[in-house]
């Protein structure tokens, strides 16, 4: 995720069900969205792209080769949100013919801001065992080489289970807190729907530093939708720089590195369908000009999701 502040500036898709989504959306709705055929639905019925499809939606134009285009609706202070940059990369490797399985792990790397319009992606398999898969990413944008990244894909088998780590207790239903407001905030946070249990942006900035960084909110799509891999990939960066939180100064700051790894197996995903996940995030340490943030996503009934890492370059 990217903020840049400066001057007097303010802050914020059953064919194959995981990969690839079409959700009815309300026809009045004003966002951006393209019509398709009718899918096993009533005759007349109106199917549209969900914002989040059309962002992420990719075209094949030579083999390992994929293009594509920024999505104004996830539009951040300075280019695209960083969670739909990670969404768009895993979808080049979820939609090639090589790929096996379902993906474990995502290392994406910002090596230059992403120039709004048409950038291009080539997604090449290093390596295939009898049970996971790797990958190599590269997206280009504007001429030059953007983002890198590497995935790894497996075939979960039927092996003991257990969780160790343990969901958020005693927070109250998503319902019973409110939904954050959307003054001032960049186009990527319209496109969903966060309620703050603790650890949201202040209401001022006024300096006044804390005592930690920690966030814990729900969160889905907005319009909702069933989860996904590229969903939760992009649900990952959705918690704001820990700095912004801990310092409550505005800063310029940036993610350099992020890696996601998939907990949830296809069945979790259906399970979960579209309601609220919970999200936690936390800052490890802050040295000059680097910091860290740890997040977890976990499903409705408490069970991890995912896990995040990153590492983000702040300026003073």
């Amino acid at each position: 995720m990217r903020f840049v502040f400066t001057g007097n500036s303010s802050p914020h898709r059953i064919a194959d069900l995981f990969f690839r989504q079409i959700t009815r959306c309300d026809p009045g709705t004003n966002y951006a969205t393209t019509e398709i055929d009718n899918l096993n639905g009533p005759a007349g019925d109106t199917f549209r792209m969900h914002p989040f499809d059309k962002a992420i939606q990719l075209t094949p134009i030579q083999e390992n080769h994929c293009a594509g285009a920024t999505s104004p609706d996830y539009g951040n202070m300075v280019g695209p949100y960083g969670g739909i940059t990670c969404a768009t990369l895993l979808n080049a490797v979820i939609m090639h013919p090589a790929r096996i399985g379902e993906p474990i792990a995502l290392a994406v790397n910002f090596v230059c801001p992403i120039v709004e319009g048409d950038f291009e992606i080539e997604a090449k398999a290093v390596r295939t065992n009898r049970s996971t898969q790797h990958w190599t990413v590269q997206m280009k944008s504007g001429g030059d080489v953007s983002t890198t990244a590497t995935a790894v894909f497996a075939r979960r088998r039927k092996t003991w289970s257990v969780p160790e780590a343990v969901a958020p207790a005693d927070l109250p239903p998503p319902e019973n807190l409110s939904r954050q407001g959307l003054a001032f905030l960049p186009a990527w946070v319209h496109r969903y729907d966060m309620r703050f249990a603790y650890g949201d942006l202040p209401a001022e900035f006024d300096g006044g530093e804390q005592a930690n960084s920690n966030t814990c909110l729900y969160i889905r799509d907005e319009p909702p939708r069933l989860l996904d891999y590229p969903a939760l990939a992009a649900i990952c960066d959705c918690f704001y720089p820990r700095i912004l939180i801990r310092r409550r100064r505005l800063v310029p700051c940036s993610t350099i590195s992020l890696t996601t790894y998939f907990h949830a197996d296809a069945a979790l995903l259906v399970e979960q369908a579209d309601r609220h996940v919970i999200g936690t995030a936390r800052a490890l340490n802050f040295r000059n000009g680097y910091c860290d943030q740890i997040a977890s996503i976990w499903s409705a009934s408490g069970l991890l999701l995912a896990s995040a890492c990153q590492m983000i370059y702040y300026r003073e």
